[in-house]
């Protein structure tokens, strides 16, 4: 008799709980639903050419990594441009003395036309993960997300192909580079 009165008392005990964990399992959710949207056009967006591109990028860029020196020395060249796409703000607090600046969100078909009017012209390319030294006009990015990646992508889907990049990491303090700004160096 006690047997039987303990199976009843596991019995209707596991019943209670398994009916408590069903109603808790269709209380209502409180947190979106987030579900992949197949369908939504945007052709002003495009992911697929976009990773394309930035293959392609990737490959054009493999020669085009410079030393201090051989960045140094292009620069000097006629018609060499230095292009910092760093935000206006941390652009004039420091800067690679005689670069221009073109803050990366500010990279459009009219911008680049304005600055950069002919896409045969030798640019230079550098940005915050090229210097250390100097944490509040180069702050740090982490490695995927350089400055220098989207800007060498950006330049090269818009046709460029004469850009090189400051390959690097450099101290500020000790660089053969001059730079200019509101911080004094």
């Amino acid at each position: 008799m006690t047997k039987l009165l303990m199976l009843v008392l596991l019995i209707v005990s596991a019943a209670a709980i398994a009916c408590a964990q069903t109603k808790a399992e269709v209380k209502p959710r409180t947190e979106p639903v987030r579900t992949a949207r197949v369908g939504i056009i945007n052709p002003a967006i495009d992911m697929k050419g976009y990773l394309a591109v930035a293959v392609e990028a990737a490959k054009h860029r493999e020669s085009r990594r410079l030393t201090e020196d051989e960045f140094i020395q292009i620069s000097r060249e006629p018609g060499t441009i230095v292009l910092d796409a760093r935000s206006t703000e941390k652009y004039n607090e420091l800067h690679i003395k005689g670069a221009i600046n073109l803050s990366f969100p500010d990279i459009t078909v009219d911008s680049l036309n304005a600055a950069l009017p002919d896409k045969n012209a030798r640019i230079l390319i550098y940005c915050n993960n090229n210097f250390v030294g100097e944490q509040k006009a180069f702050p740090t990015k982490i490695s995927t997300a350089s400055l220098n990646l989207s800007t060498y992508i950006a330049l090269y889907s818009y046709g460029f192909r004469n850009i090189y990049e400051l390959g690097p990491l450099l101290d500020v303090k000790t660089s053969k580079l001059e730079f200019e700004g509101t911080i004094k160096q």
